[in-house]
């Protein structure tokens, strides 16, 4: 396929854009017309815009004359190791082209896969404008309105969900958390993986500032990331509750050791991956869990929970262990794009 040239499968059509995404779109074309919800799918590490072809057909099909779908691809393959930060301005600036191509969008969400999910949180965080300051009434009437929460790229902020994002950055699961075993993985890892894997690790010191993602929960200097984050109706967080060797159930799931739940097998048909859920309302007091003295990684991920902690989120824990491929767990938990697209609610 051509850039430019449309793709019909069916109900569910797509085009790849000059910049090597693709959109994917209702065939039928006052579908296309009346959809104003812009969601953007980002792919994981390594990886491409047709890792999320199906979740975004997925959506198409299920909301035919709401949502417009993008998958990202500004920073495919190898481009992928140059760091959270520039993937995040270059999808930041793909997300611009975008919202500039199609006039008429209103609404924005964002589905992001493994370290997607930590892009799409830095994107947004350019991408952020506060709500416009106004007199004194106009300020208190705001304040009850959820719109008043600021926009993304001058849209409305509705759904972030991520699905196993490595939230508190990567301890390699398969290593049980053996310290000396991680950090040796950590060195192989930055070798690998290079400037994206010390993001990761958090043991990225640019100039003496503190790792990436521990300026990520927080607004700074550099952008308002948390504040972006908040402006959302809904944040969600996908996870593997085992057999993910990529990204554990911890990070992924934004907690801490001692409040992973236990799970059982489910008994839903309709979604029968799903073990376990639950909404986190915001923390206002921070925690202190970690009281470990040598090993500062525990401490800074302690502070990377209470800063993530202080929005709400929905959680959702997943096992594929009944499947024959639940040892490619971390890509199923993906390719089975209906888990996530099956549960989106549109605001």
């Amino acid at each position: 396929m051509e850039n430019g040239e449309a793709m019909d499968n069916g109900d569910v059509c797509s085009m790849l854009t000059a910049n090597g995404g693709e959109n994917v779109y209702s065939c039928i074309e006052s579908d296309v017309s009346s959809a104003d919800h812009l969601v953007v799918m980002v792919h994981g590490i390594l990886g491409s815009a047709s890792d999320w072809k199906f979740g975004a057909e997925q959506f198409v099909k299920r909301l035919p004359d709401k949502v417009f779908v993008h998958c990202s691809e500004r920073n495919m393959a190898r481009l992928t190791l140059d760091g959270v930060d520039v993937m995040g301005e270059r999808l930041a600036e793909e997300v611009l082209e975008v919202i500039k191509q199609k006039p008429g969008l209103r609404k924005i969400s964002f589905v992001a896969h493994s370290v997607g999910g930590l892009v799409a949180r830095y994107a947004i965080g350019k991408l952020y404008r506060p709500p416009k300051r106004g007199t004194g009434e106009e300020l208190s009437a705001a304040a009850c309105n959820e719109a008043s929460k600021g926009t993304i790229g001058d849209l409305e902020p509705i759904n972030f969900i991520t699905v196993a994002s490595p939230h508190l950055g990567s301890r390699v699961p398969f290593l049980f958390g053996v310290t000396a075993l991680e950090r040796a993985a950590g060195h192989l890892v930055h070798w690998i993986f290079r400037r994206t894997g010390r993001h990761l690790f958090l043991t990225d010191d640019d100039e003496g500032k503190p790792p990436l993602l521990r300026r990520m929960v927080e607004d700074n200097g550099e952008y308002p990331f948390m504040s972006a984050l908040r402006s959302f109706q809904r944040r969600v967080a996908y996870s593997n509750v085992d057999y993910d060797h990529i990204v554990g159930w911890r990070t992924s799931s934004i907690r801490r050791n001692n409040e992973l739940p236990k799970w059982e097998d489910s008994m839903d048909e309709k979604y029968p991956h799903i073990v376990y859920e639950e909404r986190c309302k915001a923390c206002v007091e921070k925690k202190n869990e970690f009281t470990t003295e040598d090993d500062g990684l525990d401490q800074l991920e302690e502070e990377l929970v209470n800063g993530l902690s202080c929005v709400t989120w929905e959680k959702v824990d997943v096992s594929f262990h009944n499947s024959r491929f639940r040892f490619a767990a971390h890509s199923v938990i993906q390719d089975s794009g209906g888990v996530v697209a099956m549960l989106y609610t549109e605001n």
